[in-house]
C-alpha cells in the first residue's frame, strides 16, 4: 500500500525477445562452431553428437538433420572451417622486410594453435575414428596454401624444386614445432617460438642459396630490407659463412686424422679472423630484442 491507501501497480515484465528461426547456413555454422568448441579440448573420437547438440543447445535429431552423415561428416565440416582460418594466418601484406611479415604470420598462426590445442593436434596428427581421405586431403591443401602464401613473400614468378622444397620443408617444421610446443604444455613462450622459427627460416634460405641461383637471388632481395646489423642480418652472414667455409670437412681424409693439416688450416683460419670482425661468426643470441644493436 503507498500513501494513498492503493496498491503500487505490478512492474511492466520486459518484453520477450522475438524468436528468429535461424537459417540453414546459420545453424550448420552454430553446430560446427560448437563442434569446433569441443574438439579444441578432447580428441574427435571422445566426442559425441549429444555433446555437440548439448553445446549448441539443439535436439540430437536437429544435428542429424544438419549432418545426416553423423559425426564423420560434422567433423569434415569442423575441418575445413578450421582448415579456412588456418589458411589465412599466413596471408600477410607484401611490404615490409620479410622476417617481419614472417613474424605476423606465425603470430597468428601460434594463435590459432593455442585456442584449438586438442584439436589442432588431433587435426593435424591424424588416426581419428572420423578421418576420412577427404579429411586428409583438406589438412594437405592446408600445407599447400600456407606454402603458396610464403612463395609469394618472396616475389618468385616459377619457383623452381629447391626452392619449392625448402619453403615446404619450413612449413613442415612449423607444424611439427607447433605439436611439440602443446606437447611440452606451450612452452618456451609463443613469442620465442616464432622468433625462432623466422630465424629457421632465414638460416634454410641462406644454406639454400649456396647451391641455387634463383634462392641467391630472392636472398639477396629479401636481406635489402633487413637492418645488415640487426638479427637476421648477422644471422644471415653467420648462416652464409658456415655454408661457404665448411667445404674442407667435406675433402677425403678431412677426418681421417691428419692433425698436421688441421692444424695448418686452424692456423690460416685464426689468421683470417684476426683480419676483421666480418671473418668471426656472430655470437648466438636468446631473443630478438636482446640482440645487441651494434655492427655484426
Amino acid at each position: 500500500m503507498n500513501g494513498s491507501g492503493t496498491a503500487p501497480a505490478a512492474p511492466t515484465p520486459a518484453p520477450r525477445a522475438a524468436y528468429r528461426r535461424l537459417s540453414v547456413e546459420e545453424r550448420r555454422t552454430q553446430l560446427i562452431a560448437a563442434a569446433l568448441t569441443l574438439f579444441a579440448h578432447r580428441a574427435p573420437e571422445e566426442v559425441s553428437l549429444d555433446d555437440v547438440a548439448a553445446v549448441a543447445r539443439v535436439s540430437r535429431p536437429l544435428v542429424y538433420r544438419y549432418f545426416p552423415g553423423g559425426k564423420p561428416q560434422l567433423y569434415e565440416a569442423a575441418l575445413r572451417s578450421a582448415a579456412d582460418d588456418l589458411q589465412l594466418c599466413f596471408a600477410e601484406p607484401q611490404t615490409g622486410p620479410l622476417s617481419e611479415r614472417l613474424a605476423a604470420a606465425l603470430d597468428r598462426y601460434l594463435g590459432f594453435v593455442d585456442e584449438h590445442d586438442a584439436g589442432f593436434s588431433a587435426l593435424l596428427q591424424g588416426g581419428s575414428v572420423a578421418e576420412t581421405s577427404r579429411t586428409g586431403a583438406i589438412v594437405d591443401g592446408v600445407r599447400r596454401a600456407a606454402a603458396g602464401h610464403i612463395l609469394t613473400h618472396l616475389a618468385v614468378g616459377s619457383p623452381g624444386p629447391r626452392l619449392r622444397m625448402m619453403v615446404r620443408t619450413w612449413i613442415a617444421a612449423v607444424e611439427a614445432a607447433s605439436l611439440i610446443w602443446l606437447d611440452e604444455g606451450k612452452l618456451p613462450a609463443a613469442p620465442e617460438v616464432r622468433d625462432w622459427l623466422v630465424d629457421h627460416f632465414v638460416a634454410l634460405l641462406v644454406a639454400t642459396a649456396a647451391s641455387d641461383s634463383q634462392a641467391a637471388a630472392v636472398t639477396r632481395t629479401a636481406l635489402e630490407l633487413e637492418a645488415a646489423d640487426g638479427p637476421v642480418g648477422r644471422l644471415a652472414r653467420g648462416v652464409a659463412g658456415v655454408v661457404t667455409d665448411s667445404g674442407h670437412l667435406l675433402e677425403p681424409g678431412a677426418t681421417g686424422g691428419n692433425h698436421e693439416d688441421d692444424e695448418d688450416h686452424q692456423g690460416h683460419e685464426a689468421h683470417e679472423g684476426a683480419a676483421g670482425p666480418e671473418a668471426v661468426p656472430p655470437p648466438p643470441r636468446t631473443a630478438r630484442s636482446a640482440a645487441p644493436a651494434g655492427p655484426g
